[in-house]
């Protein structure tokens, strides 16, 4: 395969140009037509000028003129724009986290499925000359294995000046990337029968299943350059009452405190994108959790098995909650504004709910002892 920028030889499974750092076209699985929507995309670009993506109305109308031969996909395309998702794109400077932020939105808010993320992410990121290797990429045949999505998301952003701090040796201006350091469940043995965990500075993300079933920790430090913490990291430490995440997170994945039936309080920071499936499935012990603004969704069970939950502070951002979130919650009472999404779920769910007018902050210490 031949570079569509300068022509150099790329081998096979290469997403990047090793001569001119071009992204390669590749096709997502479901999606067939997805290089060639790539290559008109990138025609657009060098047709009508690199500002077209600067308005969504601008980029939809040149869309709409370069795709008429694909109408599935200039819709979904289309449907995107409208939702935000270049927005999202730029929402931050490491473009690893950006691109979480955006798929997470992409299937959570505009409830496409993964493939549509994926066909999404890639014909944009094309467009825009990132290097993207997307995990439902279709292999060519002989391919190695997939490659894990680092490789792709580790290339500097575009946008940040390479060289600003150069001459700053004692503190160099590089972005925190969500897989820079990855704490693993090999590393997580040397605690298996400790009580205090304290995972140092400098770890990025937790791999999923890295606590999962520690019985015996009661006190958890995380490092302040932490990131995500990955699928069932902490479930099943029964013994675990209370942990203090970094403002840093952004990611929080599935499962990621179940069964922790110690636990009896939780802030989650600001940036946190999504409350996702299982995340405090049967913590039965856990009181209090005041979600912030950021967070869009609530997915299925994440609360469910709480029997001790009584208050739940939930943003006007919050546009989707599963009709299973909060099953066996039966001390729950709901802070949200009046009218908003959350407020119609609890009527229509039979959920008690304390409302306040738009403009209130529902996360002032006063309102919560007020309940």
């Amino acid at each position: 395969m031949l570079c569509e920028n300068c022509n150099a030889e790329l081998a096979p499974g290469v997403m990047v140009c090793p001569d001119c750092q071009a992204p390669a076209v590749q096709n997502i699985e479901g999606f067939d037509n997805t290089k060639a929507i790539q290559r008109l995309l990138k025609q657009m670009i060098v047709e009508n000028g690199r500002d077209v993506p600067s308005r969504n109305s601008r980029l939809i109308s040149v869309i709409n003129d370069y795709l008429v031969d694909f109408d599935k996909e200039r819709r979904l395309l289309v449907y995107t724009i409208n939702a935000g998702v270049i927005k999202n794109m730029f929402s931050e400077k490491d473009r690893t986290v950006a691109l979480m932020i955006t798929r997470n939105s992409l299937i959570n808010d505009c409830f496409i499925t993964e493939n549509a993320a994926e066909f999404v992410l890639a014909c944009f990121t094309y467009m825009f000359k990132w290097p993207y290797d997307s995990p439902l990429r279709v292999r060519e045949e002989g391919e190695p294995p997939a490659p894990k999505r680092e490789k792709a998301a580790e290339q500097p952003v575009e946008e940040q000046p390479a060289a600003a701090d150069t001459k700053n040796k004692e503190k160099p201006a590089q972005p925190l990337s969500i897989d820079s350091k990855v704490f693993r469940p090999k590393d997580a043995m040397k605690f298996r029968l400790s009580r205090n965990v304290v995972i140092p500075e400098g770890y990025t993300s937790l791999e999923g299943f890295c606590f999962d079933g520690y019985g015996f920790v009661q006190n958890l430090k995380l490092p302040d350059t932490l990131l995500a913490i990955g699928e069932y990291a902490f479930s099943g430490c029964k013994h675990l009452r209370e942990i203090v995440l970094p403002e840093t997170m952004k990611i929080l994945q599935q499962g990621a405190f179940s069964q922790c039936v110690s636990l009896t309080e939780m802030k989650l920071p600001h940036g946190i994108l999504a409350i996702e499936d299982n995340t405090f499935l049967c913590c039965e012990s856990l009181e209090s959790v005041d979600i912030p603004s950021t967070v869009s969704s609530i997915g299925a069970q994440a609360f469910s098995g709480c029997e001790k939950l009584k208050k739940l502070i939930v943003p006007e951002s919050v546009k989707f909650i599963d009709e299973n979130a909060f099953l066996y919650c039966p001390e729950l009472t709901v802070y949200c504004y009046e009218n908003s999404y959350v407020h119609k779920y609890c009527l229509n769910n039979d959920i008690k709910v304390q409302t306040f007018a738009i403009g209130t902050d529902l996360h002032a210490d006063n309102l919560v002892k007020e309940g």
